[in-house]
């Protein structure tokens, strides 16, 4: 019944911004409005939005002291060539981490909005492969 439709990112500049994900993240613009700007990933269903702020928002939550956590991540199947791509374009970066085989990363676009970059864990009840298995299962019981 549900999915994720969009995902809205809080920018301070729609045209910088713009120009920045698609360059950067390789987004394809569906439109734009005064206030805003669509877009698509190349793999993927959900949407991702730039929306005008006037002043940067928080786009990550605080789960242990002074750790944080973003509210989406994005997954990659070579995550040193990401990382790699990012650094190399002057992107901020964190250093790859691992815990359990999954690798992951956090990188900040132009207003300092943290994204995290995963890659998948290979037999993970968590990978995309074993969730798309587990849809396909649930349609055919109904």
């Amino acid at each position: 019944m549900f999915k994720v439709g969009s995902i809205f990112i809080p920018v301070t500049d729609i045209e910088r911004s713009t120009d920045w994900y698609v360059k950067f993240l390789g987004v394809k613009l569906i439109d734009s409005w005064r206030e805003g700007a669509g877009f698509y990933l190349p793999n993927g269903t959900a949407q991702l939005a730039l929306i005008k702020v006037e002043s940067p928002q928080p786009t990550e939550f605080i789960i242990q002291e002074d750790r944080k956590n973003t509210y989406f991540n994005f997954i990659v199947d070579d995550i040193e060539t990401a990382h790699q791509k990012l650094e190399q374009n002057g992107i901020v970066t964190t250093e790859i981490d691992d815990i359990g085989g999954m690798k992951f990363f956090d990188f900040f676009d132009l207003d300092g909005n943290p994204f995290s970059v995963v890659k998948e864990v290979d037999g993970s009840p968590y990978h995309s492969d074993n969730v798309r298995k587990m849809q396909e299962r649930d349609k055919m019981n109904k």
